[in-house]
């Protein structure tokens, strides 16, 4: 964060100090006071279960020297009405201040966003400072304290952009609006808060409408709902995907004994081999939007094909491990929906092993499609896996659609029990489920 006293961020926010005005903030602002840093901003937001303000002392002693909230604290603190808002808008006038050296570059899909997001930041890192969003924190709290992360050395500023109804994205965008727009894909992620595919193409579309003047909108070749969105921009569009136009194009896709993939990646020009760290063929994919997405910003291939190579993801997304009594496990809890725990199962079955177990709970938010959902995932992992465990009540549509190969649990207690009762060595485990069955639970509780 570019540093800033409270005195100035009070006349951005139009906000009032209560203590010292003169206390210099130097680093980034968070929403948890345990995890502040020496100079940093503490956000106070007072939510329905939990006041912030009661936790300006604890991150006084993490390290903050101000909070940004809507009452005093025992740190100076500079007080609003809207602490969201305020955030807003101090997250917009710094970026604003930074804008003739920085490139925004917005990321948004149904799925892929994090992964993609993390790709990209690996290859645009390879260039020059990159500042992106941490895991994903996507939201309208979220993209502020990402682009107040944002200083005067950086380079790049990546932003990872989710919503949960039309009207979100557009929102976000409008804080700073991006000079390059990637968007992975129209999903069925969320359906149940949007209600249809066609609100979430709209949704996803605001990124691109979001474009500033002379913006890059970069488009899967293979999604035609994505597709459809150039006619959102007059600006120039790149495509990425396994689709023979695409402008980045995934050739001879190949995995490895551990589902890791290489591949081509193909321009008009120029080609080059990747071999990526990470599991899944769905992440060549992501490697191609990534690559797309650097070559608008100035990388070249070559330069993004090297950088990809080296790459890592945020925590809980196909996360390799091997257990103590020698099984694999495949940590993928973080969330789900029918196409990624269809691209966790394809990661399953590509694995060596002596048998083939995927854990799986339920898939969250998914409207009245819920259980024809789930039951479709139970099709599929049933001809992927050899044992399908389902976690809870509300996953139980995946056992019916598993049928033979399910085994039907509880609850994580109890999951946890029949998996230490019966992994052996060789045996490739996925744990996969939406956030709020919290199955990392489980994948925790493995060695």
């Amino acid at each position: 964060m570019i540093a800033l006293s409270l005195g100035e961020i009070a006349a951005a926010v139009g906000g009032t100090v209560v203590g010292d005005r003169t206390v210099t903030v130097t680093a980034p602002a968070v929403l948890d006071g345990r995890q502040a840093e020496p100079g940093g901003l503490f956000v106070a937001i007072a939510g329905e279960h939990v006041d912030g303000h009661d936790y300006a002392g604890q991150a006084g002693r993490a390290g903050a020297v101000a909070v940004l909230g809507s009452r005093p604290t025992t740190l100076p603190t500079v007080v609003v009405d809207d602490v969201q808002a305020a955030l807003q808008v101090l997250a917009a006038q710094v970026v604003a201040r930074l804008r003739d050296r920085l490139t925004v570059v917005g990321v948004t899909g149904s799925q892929g966003k994090t992964s993609t997001k993390d790709l990209l930041a690996a290859v645009l890192s390879s260039a020059a400072p990159t500042i992106a969003t941490a895991g994903s924190l996507n939201n309208e709290l979220g993209v502020p304290l990402t682009m107040l992360r944002a200083d005067a050395a950086t380079r790049f500023l990546v932003i990872e952009m989710g919503a949960r109804h039309v009207g979100h994205i557009a929102a976000l965008a409008g804080l700073a609006a991006p000079d390059i727009a990637v968007v992975l894909n129209v999903g069925r992620a969320h359906l149940g808060k949007f209600g249809s595919r066609a609100a979430i193409a709209k949704a996803k579309g605001e990124l691109v409408q979001g474009l500033a003047p002379g913006g890059t909108a970069v488009l899967n070749a293979d999604d035609p709902r994505v597709v459809a969105m150039r006619a959102l921009t007059e600006g120039p569009v790149r495509t990425f995907g396994l689709a023979e136009h695409a402008d980045v194009r995934v050739l001879d896709l190949a995995l490895d004994r551990l589902a890791r993939p290489s591949f081509l990646l193909r321009t008009a020009d120029a080609s080059a081999r990747v071999a990526l760290p990470l599991l899944g063929a769905h992440q060549a994919l992501n490697a191609s939007a990534a690559t797309a997405a650097g070559l608008a910003a100035g990388v070249a291939l070559d330069a993004a094909a090297q950088a990809l190579a080296t790459a890592s993801l945020s925590k809980w997304r196909l996360e390799l491990r091997t257990l103590t009594g020698g099984a694999t496990l495949l940590n993928d809890s973080y969330n789900a929906h029918r196409e990624s725990t269809l691209a966790g199962l394809d990661a399953l079955a590509a694995i060596e092993g002596r048998r083939r177990i995927a854990v799986l709970g339920a898939m969250l938010e998914l409207g009245d499609d819920s259980d024809a959902e789930h039951r479709a995932v139970g099709e599929y992992a049933a001809s992927r896996a050899d044992v399908v465990v389902v976690v809870g009540e509300a996953a139980r549509p995946i056992a019916d659609g598993a049928g033979e190969r399910a085994v039907a649990l509880a609850d994580n207690d109890a999951a946890v029990d029949w998996l230490r009762g019966r992994l052996a060595a060789g045996d490739v485990v996925l744990v996969k489920a939406s956030r709020g069955a919290r199955l990392d639970e489980v994948a925790a509780a493995l060695d």
